[in-house]
């Protein structure tokens, strides 16, 4: 008896061809697969859920500035290491790290530019340097920044990108709280507007100081919000917390916030919102 034998050869199978790595990407909120390219079109934000990815600071000075009016300053500060800090790891090395994976010498990037032709000062935090945590050097160009606004009587935008007060630098970095909200204080009395954009993450103290004292305080949407943990939270005031207590929109609905803003719309809200300010001597081109 003979067993049955296949003669006919078997499906040759082709080259495998792999895909080019950075063509596609998924979505932290609702897992979609997206083309990278579409995903940029749309800036950054998933077609599908709605879903704000983070994004640099150098998207945020193309979606809101003016072309060709864009001109930094303060880019040489760079941070010293006066604790002589170590963790896992020593703290100038942490710094030459960030700087070598960001091309950035800290975690902000301040600046003056245009927006609708309207002269502003500008400061973008970026949460890829060290978790864009507020150490010295943020709290001194964002100081910085914000006299600019003072000396030349123009509107004063930040946005806001951080986990926090930098550990590494102890009270040198709470400090810049303190300093950060004077300023603020000066401008306000000088009737000069300050746009405060709140983007994923804006916690601790960040949020505690300079971020929350906007005259209009704009978040984008889910973004997460908050000072502390919610176990920290939690323990302290004894209490059980409500679902997304953290979110934008928990924000909005208890008063924090005055608006959400969805990133295509950014743009156009703070130019609409600097047209309403620009009674108080804001200079136009």
């Amino acid at each position: 008896m003979e067993w049955f034998k296949k003669n006919r050869e078997g499906v040759a199978g082709g080259e495998k061809k792999e895909i080019p790595k950075g063509l596609w990407t998924k979505c932290e909120s609702c897992g979609e697969i997206i083309f990278v390219r579409e995903l940029e079109k749309n800036r950054w934000v998933c077609p599908k859920c709605n879903y704000h990815f983070r994004i640099r600071f150098s998207d945020y000075l193309e979606l809101l500035t003016d072309p060709d009016t864009w001109k930094e300053y303060d880019r040489n500060i760079t941070s010293a290491d006066p604790l002589r800090f170590k963790d896992s790891k020593r703290y100038p090395d942490r710094i030459r790290e960030a700087r070598k994976k960001t091309s950035l010498t800290d975690a902000v990037v301040c600046g003056t530019g245009k927006i609708g032709g309207r002269a502003v000062s500008v400061a973008v935090m970026d949460f890829s340097f060290i978790g864009g945590s507020m150490g010295s050097v943020v709290g001194e160009k964002i100081a910085r920044a914000i006299e600019r606004a003072l000396e030349r009587k123009i509107p004063l935008i930040i946005v806001s990108c951080s986990g926090g007060a930098r550990m590494q630098e102890g009270i040198l970095s709470l400090m810049q709280m303190a300093k950060t909200s004077a300023l603020l204080a000066q401008l306000q009395k000088k009737n000069l507007p300050f746009i405060s954009v709140l983007t994923n993450p804006t916690t601790a103290g960040v949020m505690a100081s300079y971020a929350s004292l906007g005259d209009v305080i704009i978040a984008e949407p889910k973004a997460l919000l908050g000072f502390a943990g919610p176990r920290v939270i939690a323990q302290t005031i004894g209490q059980e917390l409500p679902p997304g207590f953290q979110s934008s929109e928990f924000f909005l609905e208890h008063g924090f916030v005055d608006m959400i803003c969805e990133r295509k719309e950014l743009r156009r809200t703070i130019n609409l919102l600097l047209e309403y300010f620009s009674g108080n001597g804001s200079p136009r081109a």
